[in-house]
């Protein structure tokens, strides 16, 4: 009687982790988050600042074209679903190597870019325009 009340209590087991999974697998940005998203991106873009990657410096047009890529992949992958899900899967550190981005702005230190992406979102959504 104990073999089959544990068999069905992992069943169950399973069945709620896939219940979990189904639910959280085909999540996708909503409105909110794909603005804040592409705001983030354009941030980037617009600033002075430099991005480096795997050791080597790039421009913000290379930059946001190597970010729009790994976005586009985890939209494909419904691997995404909110701005601070883009911080940590794309734009915090390279998917190869496991190295942090780091971003570069005249002025200011040189910082890991996930952080200077949350400060940047915190901006946007304190003050509706980020900071330069």
């Amino acid at each position: 009687m104990s073999g089959e009340l544990d068999m069905r209590k992992g069943i169950i087991a399973l069945a709620c982790g896939l219940a979990w999974w189904a639910t959280t697998a085909t999540a996708a940005p909503g409105e909110q988050a794909r603005r804040e998203i592409t705001q983030l991106m354009d941030g980037l873009s617009n600033s002075q600042c430099e991005f480096q990657r795997n050791g080597k410096w790039y421009g913000r047009a290379d930059a946001r074209a190597h970010l729009q890529r790994k976005y586009d992949y985890l939209l494909k992958r419904d691997l995404v679903d909110t701005a601070e899900q883009f911080i940590e899967r794309a734009a915090s550190k390279s998917s190869l190597s496991g190295r942090a981005y780091r971003v570069r702005c005249p002025g200011q230190p040189e910082q890991d870019a996930g952080a200077w992406f949350l400060s940047r979102l915190k901006s946007l959504r304190g003050s509706g325009a980020p900071s330069r």
